[in-house]
C-alpha cells in the first residue's frame, strides 16, 4: 500500500520529459554496468537478497535475464500505452508471470534490449496526450491511464539496474 502512494505521487510530481530523462539516466547507468561483462558474466545467475520492489522469484537472474525482463517489460509498456491511447481496452490483466525471462539468455540481448528503450521512448513522444480516459490496471500500482503505465518505465528500471548492480557484485565475490 505504501508504495502505490508513493508511486501515485511521484506520477502526479512527474511529466513526460521528466520520466524519459530519468529513464535515460538509467538506461546510461545500466549501460556502463554491462560494459564490464563478458559472456560468463553476464550469463552468471546469482541468487540475491530480495532489494525492496522485487519480487521473491527474480531474485536468481543473471545480468542477460534481467535485460530480456526489461525488454519483454518495454514492449509490454508500448502496446499498453498505444492500445490506451488509441481508446482500445486491453483484455485480461497484467501479468508478472508472463514477463519473465528463461534461462539461456545471451549478450544479443543487449542490442534487443537497447532497441526496446528507444521504441518506448518514441511511442511515448509520438501519443499525442498519455492522460488517457481508459485505464489498464497494473499488478500492484492499480488502475493507470497511459501516462502513469510511461511513468512506470523509469521507475522499473532503476529497480532492474539496482538488480544488476547487485548481480555483478556477487559475481565477483563468487
Amino acid at each position: 500500500m505504501l508504495v502505490r502512494w508513493f508511486f501515485r505521487g511521484y506520477v502526479w510530481g512527474g511529466s513526460v520529459s521528466a520520466f524519459t530523462t530519468r529513464f535515460e539516466e538509467e538506461r546510461q547507468r545500466v549501460r556502463e554496468l554491462i560494459s564490464v561483462c563478458d559472456e560468463a558474466l553476464g550469463d552468471r545467475q546469482v541468487l540475491i537478497p530480495r532489494p525492496r520492489g522485487l519480487e521473491d522469484s527474480s531474485r536468481h537472474w543473471s545480468v542477460w535475464m534481467t535485460l530480456e525482463h526489461l525488454r519483454l517489460i518495454h514492449e509490454s509498456l508500448r502496446k499498453v500505452m498505444l492500445a490506451l491511447s488509441r481508446g482500445v481496452s486491453l483484455e485480461g490483466k497484467a501479468s508478472t508471470a508472463a514477463v519473465k525471462p528463461p534461462v539461456g539468455i545471451t549478450s544479443s540481448v543487449i542490442p534487443v534490449y537497447e532497441a526496446s528503450c528507444d521504441a518506448l521512448i518514441s511511442t511515448a513522444q509520438q501519443i499525442k496526450s498519455l492522460k488517457t480516459e481508459l485505464k489498464f490496471a497494473h499488478p500492484w500500482f492499480g488502475p493507470l491511464d497511459a501516462y502513469g503505465w510511461y511513468a512506470m518505465a523509469p521507475f522499473h528500471l532503476r529497480l532492474h539496474r539496482a538488480q544488476i548492480q547487485t548481480i555483478l557484485k556477487r559475481s565477483r565475490m563468487v
